[in-house]
Parts: C-alpha cells; structure tokens; sequence
C-alpha cells in the first residue's frame, strides 16, 4: 500500500484546512484509512479514522466536533477537514490504512515501521 499525504500549511487559530490521503494498492487488510500526528517533542497520536465501506468513523476526542474525515471510493482518496484549528493541533499528519477503524483507533502507533513523508500543519497563535 502507498500512501501520499498533502494539504497542510500555516493558518491561524480558528483557521481551516483539508488534508487529502491518496492510496494505492488496496487490499482486504486495508478496510480503513486513518490519520495520525505527531506533535514536536511528543508521540505519534491517532486523530480520526473511517472505513472504505460503509464510512464508520472514529475520532480523538480532542477533535471531535472540529474535525471531519471522509473518504472517496471512487478516487481512492481520504480527506481530513479541519475546522477551528488551534495552537495544539500543530503537527506533521500522516495517514495510514488498517484492517479497520477500532484497530486504527487502538493500535500502538510505535508499532508502524515506517510513516512516511507526512504534510505539516502549523496553527499560529
């Protein structure tokens, strides 16, 4: 599977964005594409996820209500719009596929081997 990250930027706080995933080479083990982020000096943390079939979604709590992921079947294309963007959420955003969205949601993300490139959003105060 081949993932490419973009839509990130700089924007102030209150400020949107949308994140768009491409993927490539689908499998049966990739029922779900997610987003995470990593934040400078902290961890990778899981943000928002959503099923190719069906759009189950799952979200972090912290946000919820701010963000929205949706996905295009057709374009094999995964999108993460960001309303009310604020200082914290300031990260590089990666987008990985799972089995499904509770495994996305779940999973240790130290347990990825690799993240790709990401794109950085950077929310200014």
């Amino acid at each position: 599977v081949q993932l490419q990250a973009s839509g990130g930027g700089l924007v102030q706080t209150g400020g949107s964005l949308r994140l768009s995933c491409a993927v490539s080479g689908r499998t049966s083990r990739t029922s779900a594409v997610g987003w995470f982020r990593r934040a400078p000096g902290k961890e990778y943390e899981f943000v928002a996820a959503v099923s190719w079939a069906g759009g189950t979604t799952e979200y972090d709590d912290s946000v919820k209500g701010r963000f929205d992921i949706s996905r295009d079947d057709a374009k094999n294309t995964c999108y993460l719009q960001m309303n009310s963007l604020k200082p914290e959420d300031t990260a590089i955003y990666y987008c990985k596929t799972g089995i499904n969205t509770w495994y996305l949601k779940t999973v240790d993300p130290s347990s990825f081997a690799s993240w790709g490139q990401g794109t950085q959003v950077t929310v200014s105060s």
